[in-house]
């Protein structure tokens, strides 16, 4: 009772401090923030992938930023329902609700969010897969003693916090899976959680879309909001979105204030993120943006005509040929891709989604990706080791080389998201490896994928 009046209290006179402050620092909107990724988190790991809600929460309150607050946080599971509500004590709730094939969406305000009413399996029905399966139904144990040790170190924990807790992790050479291993509860068809490995997806859209003619990365961005005579938005171009360089005012820095944070208190997200003004020249300014990237999701939904369409469209041309089955593509309230962080796919899917790349964009002999679409995609932005919906070692940046020296290959680039979800794409090494976890460490275990790569290729070299 004590806490609850603390918090109570402490969240009025701080909002009534700020009633006439910038809404940057309104702390009613931080704590929302915190409630809405709780519930959208806990709803698309309870019944997208079958884990336990408790384990979920207790995973996801330990998130930097959301541990301050933990011994605050509710959270209640309607399973009749399927939704799931988070506050803290009660208050700045947030809810989220799961659809079928859909996944979660979050309810923001009284108006109800937009809901597809496209039939997922009728799509996955539609388009036989290009390419031939990458392992059978039984769990691939490595028949090479290297490799199991590798996945060995990949599962181990430290003797303190930050733990690991790595999740699943696919090996891929020459196209085949040559070593995998999940934690308990989860299997080969256990969708997970990508968050910003979903950017590299978008990616891919795009990609599609530039290969059929529809979008070109140098084209002016298709936002009609930037069409003034006067107004500098109009001179972003498509590119400028993928490097993140478009010098909005959309940086992000996951403090429960930023644009980014803010951006997911929205229905409809995009649009929160085109009505934004410049603070930097176009194309001098590097900065890590979600919101950019949620741009790039509503120019794939205009550009293939509308929600069901977009859905259709990533399934039809993305998926399907690739032969990913256990994907789900979650949408926000106003029927836009999240492109910034919400798709979950089991790690063989995000494996095979690796194989785009690994294959130069080739798919069954068909180029679905540009012929030089994966080489841009991996060139480093500026002076930066982000490339374009990639982070990338073809880079002078400290990371990169750091990463180099970790024993990851200096042509590897890879998809990345909170936590150390990672695709790492090594095409001198005709490998792809995948790591799920969620490892709270601030690097997201960097060190110990350098490891588990190291440690593969040294497997597989004769």
């Amino acid at each position: 009772m004590i806490l609850r009046k603390w918090v109570v209290v402490a969240a009025a006179i701080c909002v009534a401090a700020l009633a006439g402050a910038s809404v940057y620092f309104r702390p009613d909107h931080a704590v929302r923030v915190a409630t809405g990724y709780v519930a959208h988190n806990v709803c698309s790991k309870t019944f997208v992938s079958g884990l336990d809600p408790q384990a979920v929460f207790a995973e996801v309150s330990e998130r930097a930023g959301i541990r301050r607050m933990r011994r605050a946080l509710r959270f209640d599971i309607d399973r009749d329902a399927r939704t799931v509500d988070a506050s803290m004590l009660g208050l700045f709730r947030s809810r989220a609700a799961f659809h079928d094939g859909l996944g979660c969406v979050e309810q923001h305000g009284q108006k109800e969010p937009y809901l597809l009413k496209s039939d997922v399996e009728a799509l996955k029905a539609k388009t036989p897969p290009s390419l031939p399966e990458i392992a059978g139904p039984a769990v691939v144990e490595p028949s090479d003693p290297a490799l199991k040790a590798a996945l060995d170190h990949a599962f181990e924990e430290p003797p303190a916090p930050p733990l690991r807790r790595t999740k699943a992790v696919v090996v891929v050479h020459d196209g085949k899976v040559i070593a995998e291993r999940y934690a308990t509860g989860i299997g080969v068809d256990t969708p997970l959680l990508g968050l910003s490995m979903t950017k590299s997806v978008v990616n891919a859209l795009i990609g599609i879309l530039t290969q059929q003619g529809l979008v070109t990365p140098s084209m002016p961005a298709p936002i009609p909001e930037w069409r003034g005579a006067d107004d500098p938005r109009r001179e972003i171009e498509v590119e400028h979105l993928m490097r993140m360089t478009t010098g909005l005012d959309l940086d992000e820095t996951n403090s429960g204030f930023d644009p980014s944070s803010r951006m997911f208190l929205q229905n409809d997200s995009a649009a929160y993120a085109v009505n934004t003004r410049m603070i930097a020249p176009l194309g001098t300014r590097w900065h890590y943006s979600s919101p950019t990237t949620q741009i790039l999701a509503r120019i794939v939904r205009d550009a293939v005509g509308g929600p069901e369409q977009t859905l259709a469209f990533a399934w039809r041309e993305l998926f399907n040929p690739l032969g990913m089955r256990n994907v789900t593509l979650e949408f926000d309230g106003a029927g836009t891709l999240q492109g910034s962080t919400y798709m979950l796919a089991s790690a063989r899917d995000w494996a095979k989604f690796g194989l785009l790349y690994l294959n130069d964009g080739v798919v069954g002999g068909k180029r679905i990706l540009h012929e030089d679409w994966v080489d841009f995609c991996a060139a480093a932005t500026l002076d930066t080791d982000y490339a374009a919906g990639f982070w990338t070692n073809r880079s002078e940046h400290p990371n990169a080389k750091g990463r180099v020296r970790l024993g990851i290959p200096r042509d590897a680039f890879f998809a990345s998201g909170d936590l150390g979800q990672r695709i790492v794409i090594m095409p001198s090494q005709k490998l792809v490896v995948v790591r799920l976890g969620n490892s709270v460490d601030p690097t997201g275990d960097i060190r110990g994928l350098g490891r588990l790569v190291k440690e593969v290729i040294a497997a597989v070299q004769p």
